[in-house]
């Protein structure tokens, strides 16, 4: 991590001096430990003990996994998104927060899918590609189940994506929100709506981001137990790749 990522990521650490509560020793010791965990998809237990003691930097990031991760990113994303603005328009009415969850792969989003046991990542970027939002659905779940709280509460011009999300419902939902459809149309379609080819071309955008992500070797092998701590792993990430 450079010294002008680092300046951008600092103010919204928690731990610094004027911060209530204890402060951390070094933040920055303990982001670039958890940028090192993810880099090489090492253990906890075998973090360098230049980057601190593994004990101490798991448990603060599991703190973290709770308060600061998603903050963090979403403060990174405001400070440089482009073409991608806030709505207020909800996508409908979902059922009511659990209070609890069931034990087992399904509540951590994990699924079997051709390749085996799998997490998909769902991911929204913007006119430069850098990330937005992601959803971790198991890897048996359609894609398109992830698609409403993605764009949620978000406004935009169109919207680029392959023939996974190739659904009546979501160009409905499209036209409905005023904005263009420029979706990979499945074979089988019975009536091919026409798309903006060279518009489409820019969906590398998205592929370029999941290259990026795959750098950090943790997030490529889905090595974290808990959903909670993959995504946060995966917020934290993303971040770095924002900042750049």
């Amino acid at each position: 991590m450079t010294d002008a990522q680092w300046a951008k990521m600092e103010p919204l650490c928690l731990g610094k001096r004027g911060d209530p509560g204890r402060s951390g020793k070094d933040n920055r010791r303990f982001v670039e430990a958890v940028l090192w965990i993810a880099r090489t998809g090492s253990p906890w237990r075998h973090l360098p003990p230049s980057l601190g003691h593994w004990n101490s930097a798991f448990t603060r990031f599991r703190d973290w996994t709770r308060r600061v991760s998603k903050r963090l990113f979403d403060a990174v994303f405001r400070r440089s998104r482009h073409g991608v603005r806030d709505c207020r328009r909800h996508y409908r009415q979902g059922p009511p927060p659990r209070t609890g969850r069931k034990r087992g792969t399904q509540s951590q989003a994990i699924g079997r899918s051709k390749g085996g046991m799998t997490t998909k990542i769902l991911a929204l970027t913007d006119a430069l590609g850098s990330l937005v939002r992601f959803v971790l659905l198991p890897g048996q779940r359609f894609d398109t189940v992830g698609v409403p709280p993605l764009i949620d509460g978000l406004a935009f011009d169109a919207l680029i994506a392959d023939k996974a999300f190739d659904s009546n419902v979501i160009i409905a939902e499209l036209d409905a929100r005023g904005a263009k459809a420029v979706i990979s149309q499945h074979p089988r379609r019975a009536q091919p709506l026409a798309i903006d080819e060279e518009m489409y071309k820019w969906r590398h955008l998205i592929e370029n981001f999941f290259v990026k992500l795959k750098e950090f070797k943790r997030i490529a092998m889905r090595a974290d137990k808990t959903d909670q701590s993959f995504a946060s792993m995966s917020h934290l990430t993303a971040a770095v790749i924002n900042s750049r």
